[in-house]
């Protein structure tokens, strides 16, 4: 068991290597920084996601600085000051959770974008219903459809279901 375990942690620790021989990006692309995890697909790649909340490589290359809070870390973390302990997590990462959530104003520029959009929308409207279309016939006008629809009363037009079953001629009124 003992030995199937070691042998798949060598097939995970080979897996980001031949990942790299198939991506496009060359194998240094990440620099000095370390590889600590599998990626996205294989690629050692970094990005703050709140999905993804572990990278592949670390944010910064490991100064020497850095290497001596490592080993310093190995230790009691008691023993380790505030700013120790800010300084190896930004070496990790670039922004905290709280930072990838804080709100960043771009709501403003969005419906900002909307109204403008909306607003050459209505002008556009505008300038075609002045500019382009003709004013409408005289047979729109209301004198105009009265005269329609009396002439159609007088000419009996569809006596059985249509217009003229629903007036009375006798009397000259609408049943």
């Amino acid at each position: 068991m003992a030995s199937r375990a070691l042998t798949l942690q060598n097939l995970v620790r080979r897996a980001p290597q031949s990942a790299k021989c198939y991506s496009q990006a060359p194998p240094t692309a990440h620099g000095k920084r370390e590889v600590v995890g599998y990626g996205f697909n294989g690629n050692p790649v970094y990005a703050d996601r709140l999905d993804f909340p572990m990278p592949a490589i670390r944010w910064r290359e490991t100064t020497p600085e850095i290497a001596a809070l490592k080993e310093k870390e190995k230790g009691d973390w008691k023993k380790l000051t505030k700013e120790e302990k800010k300084a190896l997590y930004r070496a990790s990462f670039c922004r905290t959770f709280a930072e990838m959530n804080a709100p960043t104003g771009e709501w403003k520029y969005i419906i900002g974008m909307a109204l403008i959009g909306v607003s050459v929308g209505l002008w556009a409207f505008l300038a075609v219903k002045a500019f382009v279309c003709q004013p409408l016939p005289e047979s729109f006008s209301e004198e105009s459809k009265k005269a329609q629809l009396k002439r159609m009363l007088d000419l009996e037009v569809n006596p059985v279901t249509g217009l003229s079953s629903k007036w009375d001629y006798e009397n000259k009124r609408w049943k």
